[in-house]
């Protein structure tokens, strides 16, 4: 949602900034280029999880579930740990034997990404009914809601709880209207049909970005972080007068369709950083674009990402691979074979080895000595997962275009 909508602190994105980070979207996988001497052995990753250490571990988990994954225990109990008693999620919890005392950073990204993770593993429904319960509980008056509580609403925070409630069945039709007012016009001057991360402090005027937009299109659809590829998107890419949070996703997935024309990559918006590609956005945008069903228009940046996308992802970790997952997800794509790439492996490489794999199950010959089908093995494995339930870079630090 990052992965455009990554949920990593304006303070990771200082620490980013101070290290001359090599990608704009790092932040939201990777948000501290030293590694922490003790990591818990259920979190995935190798960096310092101070800033990032729900967010990816959501992120992974959701990956591995759309994948046929079942994640190892310690992985998804590692997560229910972090809980808050009120429901929350902060971005770090270093020490769970202690109860949360009020004086932490409360994250609704985080929140609502784990909510997302553990709604889809199943089993875990008091979990995911406590934290939907706090998330509307710190819901703007707007009915959006900001990085962490008590700020103005922003696109991407409002796109992530969104995909939170509506997996937990709670109504989000409030939040979805407040997306639409952050859509820019057909006929703005720059940005038409995008959406804004936030109205201009000092204008009040609405500035599209890529970052915004690709978290909005999702919000607008109604969809979790990993969506699955939308029926074809009949009003094409022209731009609609949106009345409608599905007109404004339409309207937003041809924003995104014009920005990654060409080029077939989003450029890093990143204050101070050298022109280049931002590998997470491009994720993100391509994600949406197949989440609404513009998956010709996909086709060039994700192509783009096969080619080009791994080594960002082995630098930044689990988030990035999850948000590569996504991408080739939401467009029909095989993401054991992404450009050549198991990505699904490689997210499992970065943490606990997982409790089994549809993948390694479909690999069973016939003539397995136990006389079994191999067809039977995997039936077994889809009925182990039934539960299952995907948005930018996604949501710190966020820019406006």
């Amino acid at each position: 949602m990052t992965l455009r909508r990554s949920a990593t602190a304006l303070a990771a994105s200082a620490i980013l900034c101070a290290a001359a980070a090599p990608t704009a979207f790092a932040d939201s996988a990777s948000p501290s280029a030293s590694a922490s001497p003790v990591l818990p052995s259920g979190l995935y990753g190798k960096t310092d999880p101070k800033y990032d250490g729900v967010w990816r571990q959501s992120l992974a988990l959701i990956a591995q579930d759309a994948t046929g994954v079942r994640p190892a225990a310690k992985a998804v109990d590692w997560l229910t740990g972090q809980q808050c008693a009120d429901g929350a999620f902060t971005s770090f919890r270093a020490d769970v034997t202690k109860p949360c005392d009020g004086k932490e950073l409360l994250d609704t990204n985080a929140t609502a990404a784990a909510v997302q993770a553990l709604k889809a593993l199943g089993g875990h429904d008091a979990a995911v009914k406590k934290g939907a319960g706090w998330l509307k509980s710190v819901a703007g008056k707007d009915g959006g809601w900001s990085y962490n509580p008590g700020g103005a609403s922003d696109a991407n925070s409002t796109s992530v709880v969104i995909g939170a409630l509506a997996a937990a069945g709670e109504p989000t039709a409030k939040a979805e209207k407040m997306l639409v007012s952050l859509s820019l016009p057909c006929d703005a001057k720059e940005g038409g049909g995008g959406f804004a991360y936030q109205p201009d402090k000092k204008s009040g005027k609405l500035f599209a970005n890529a970052d915004a937009t690709g978290a909005a299109v999702l919000g607008t659809l109604g969809s979790g972080l990993a969506p699955r590829p939308g029926g074809k998107d009949v009003g094409g890419t022209g731009c609609l007068n949106a009345s409608s949070p599905a007109q404004a996703a339409h309207n937003g997935a041809t924003y995104l369709a014009g920005a990654t024309a060409g080029k077939a990559y989003l450029k890093s918006a990143m204050p101070g950083a050298e022109d280049q590609p931002d590998y997470g956005n491009t994720a993100d945008a391509v994600t949406a674009l197949g989440a609404d069903g513009l998956t010709a228009q996909a086709r060039q940046p994700l192509a783009w990402l096969e080619q080009h996308a791994a080594g960002w992802a082995r630098q930044s970790g689990p988030a990035a691979y999850a948000q590569l997952i996504f991408a080739a997800r939401a467009n029909g794509v095989d993401p054991h074979d992404f450009g050549g790439a198991d990505l699904v492996k490689q997210l499992n490489a970065t943490g606990p080895a997982p409790a089994s794999s549809a993948k390694a199950a479909d690999s069973k010959k016939d003539s397995d000595s136990s006389g079994i089908s191999v067809w039977w093995i995997v039936g077994v494995g889809l009925v182990a997962g039934i539960g299952i339930g995907f948005l930018l870079s996604t949501r710190g630090r966020k820019r406006q275009a």
